[in-house]
């Protein structure tokens, strides 16, 4: 069951890259395609809400991200912006002890465009005040969804790839790193850093 849930979520997060749904549309009905496929009938939405509630209270703090947040903030502006449901993006940076160390966090569903596209990165270059675009650098470990986004809006980035994923013949990042401590000697030379 485990397999089937992954393939139709899988997919439709596709369909959403692509463009064909919306985020409401992929997290309301992941559970309910699941369990037709099974032969039962389930109310997509609540199961979602469920699922949320177990979701918002977990999260996996990568080896260094409080020392680099930490030594980040003291001469650096962060932000975070995401795809993800700002009410569980915000309860995981909490429960990480990683809240405090961000300006602000921009999310798909509040601006209403998602990453990669250049009006959910042009949103965030006008809402960050006094935004300069040669000392931004967007991190994220998803070529397609941050590094692409960066590219689109002019901005530096960093591709944290740290499973060790092949690199893109079309899109290529700025800087790419494996582990977090890799970030301190880049980030030097930056001002903001967006990560998401």
């Amino acid at each position: 069951m485990l397999d089937l849930y992954h393939s139709v979520d899988k997919q439709l997060w596709i369909e959403y890259k692509n463009g064909n749904l919306t985020l409401d549309e992929v997290l309301n009905s992941r559970f309910s395609k699941t369990m037709s496929q099974l032969g039962e009938i389930v109310d997509g939405a609540e199961w979602e809400k469920e699922y949320r509630e177990f979701l918002d209270m977990g999260h996996q703090l990568i080896d260094g991200a409080l020392e680099v947040c930490r030594r980040l903030s003291v001469s650096h502006r962060l932000f975070v912006i995401t795809n993800g449901v700002r009410k569980t993006q915000i309860n995981r940076l909490k429960l990480a002890g990683l809240y405090g160390f961000f300006e602000d966090i921009f999310d798909s569903q509040s601006i209403g465009f998602s990453k990669p596209s250049k009006e959910f990165f042009s949103y965030v270059m006008r809402h960050i005040k006094d935004f300069n675009v040669r000392e931004a650098l967007i991190i994220g470990d998803s070529l397609y969804m941050d590094i692409k986004g960066g590219l689109l809006a002019g901005i530096d980035t960093c591709w944290f790839n740290r499973k060790s994923q092949q690199c893109s013949a079309e899109i290529q990042s700025t800087y790419t790193i494996i582990s977090l401590a890799e970030l301190c000697d880049i980030c030097d030379r930056k001002k903001s850093i967006i990560s998401s």
